[in-house]
């Protein structure tokens, strides 16, 4: 069992929302590691970012994104920084993995200036251009594909994802 596909990119790109309509169009379920992460830890990811450190929070990123590769047979989102590990990265290597690409500007449309994101504190739009600038090589070494989705609707950029990959909708 294994992802039908897996979604990366920044904060703001639209891995959740992108991925519940992909989700509807495959007829599976979306799953989120951020998501597993705080019901694992039992908190939240800002508390565990402040609590517990980033480090620990990238090695409980990477155990919830092995278990998801595992387990689940959907469409998986992943936190915005899985790439930053090499560990994750190279779980990703064998999956169907899309890079939902987004400039600085798109991105901080789309999460809005006060955000409870551990990465994003301060000046979103600057923090995200320089998670753009950083974590871009990484998400092209896992990509299968990379879809643009400044001014595309999620019903676009799902539709793009399920023609690229040659995904068949359910019926």
């Amino acid at each position: 069992m294994s992802p039908r596909v897996v979604l990366v990119g920044v904060p703001g790109s639209g891995k959740s929302t992108v991925g519940g309509v992909l989700a509807e169009l495959l007829g599976v379920t979306l799953r989120d590691t951020d998501r597993d992460i705080e019901v694992v830890a039992g908190k939240s990811i800002p508390d565990i970012f402040v609590d517990d450190g980033e480090p620990a929070f990238r090695a409980l990123e990477r155990t919830a994104v092995a278990t998801a590769i595992a387990e689940h047979d959907g469409v998986l989102a992943l936190g915005g920084g899985a790439v930053i590990d090499e560990g994750t990265r190279a779980l990703l290597r064998d999956q169907p993995t899309v890079w939902l690409q987004v400039s600085a500007a798109g991105g901080a449309k789309r999460v809005g200036l006060d955000v409870p994101r551990p990465v994003l504190l301060g000046n979103v739009r600057g923090r995200l251009a320089t998670l753009v600038a950083e974590r871009s090589p990484l998400y092209a070494e896992v990509a299968t594909i990379t879809v643009e989705t400044d001014g595309r609707s999620p019903a676009e950029v799902a539709e793009v994802i399920v023609q690229t990959l040659g995904l068949r909708e359910a019926s």
